[in-house]
């Protein structure tokens, strides 16, 4: 059963979640994941002049991407700090792309105003995931393009974000964002409103300087991992850091010091019916 938008608890949680995620400085977090925003441009084949909306666009990484191929550009997300931040980022490198604060759950445009719908690490975070998947569709024109980048629950990401939730639990009805990161998911959540879905695995790769660097650099930045440690006492932030410090053992591929650490996400281009 999906919880709705108004329901007290729901509404409760968003306005945490989204508090949480403001918490950091999301840009020393996202501008990392540019690569990811690239490849899903090209795999969604963009052509100049299509009008593209990026949905939690965070830091403006896949807006910027699509103004790059001369597309016709909005980004938006639901974190005014980052709207205005990827609105300066914009500017600064000289691309015309409109930005907005607003809600995955609840898109603020038209129905089928947009060539292609893009999201790269972030509409799955939205907490009535069926919502969110009905407002992609809604938005898109038919025969246009819905293109997600997901992370995979078995990857890397997984494990980061299991670690969390170890020590801090995730709240009851609430489905997991990495479900978002399965082709099976997917089509329970687009399959009635598209005519096809591609979906390809890939995989990002983390470098750092080295584990503690990582874990640092999140500490202080990625809003979720910031508000874990100021959640815990003193014993509990030590024993969160020891876990996060052991997925070193198993993911890290550098041979050194340093951190390489390759992470799975799933590239989806889905045709809207």
């Amino acid at each position: 059963m999906t919880i709705q938008p108004q329901t007290p608890g729901l509404a409760a949680f968003k306005a945490g979640q989204q508090a949480t995620w403001a918490a950091g400085n999301y840009a020393r977090i996202g501008n990392n994941l540019v690569l990811i925003g690239e490849l899903l441009c090209e795999a969604v084949d963009l052509r100049a002049g299509d009008k593209v909306l990026d949905v939690a666009t965070g830091s403006g990484n896949a807006a910027l991407s699509a103004a790059r191929r001369n597309c016709e550009v909005r980004g938006m997300d639901y974190v005014p700090a980052w709207v205005e931040y990827a609105r300066k980022r914009a500017e600064a490198e000289q691309m015309e792309v409109s930005f907005d604060v607003g809600d995955a759950e609840d898109l603020p445009y038209p129905g089928a105003s947009f060539d292609v719908v893009l999201s790269t690490i972030g509409v799955m975070f939205a907490p009535d995931q069926e919502k969110a998947a009905g407002e992609l569709l809604r938005v898109c024109r038919s025969g246009g393009k819905i293109g997600l980048a997901n992370w995979t629950p078995d990857g890397f990401v997984g494990d980061f974000f299991r670690a969390i939730g170890k020590h801090v639990p995730p709240p009851p009805g609430i489905q997991p964002p990495l479900s978002w990161g399965t082709e099976e998911r997917l089509r329970e959540l687009l399959g009635a409103g598209i005519s096809s879905l591609t979906a390809t695995r890939r995989s990002h790769v983390f470098r750092y300087a080295s584990v503690k660097h990582f874990i640092e650099h999140y500490r202080a930045h990625f809003g979720p991992m910031r508000k874990a440690f100021e959640s815990l006492d003193e014993a509990g932030q030590d024993a969160l850091a020891r876990d996060l410090e052991g997925l070193r053992d198993h993911w890290n591929t550098s041979g050194d010091e340093t951190l390489v650490v390759p992470s799975d996400y799933l590239e989806v281009v889905a045709i809207r019916k």
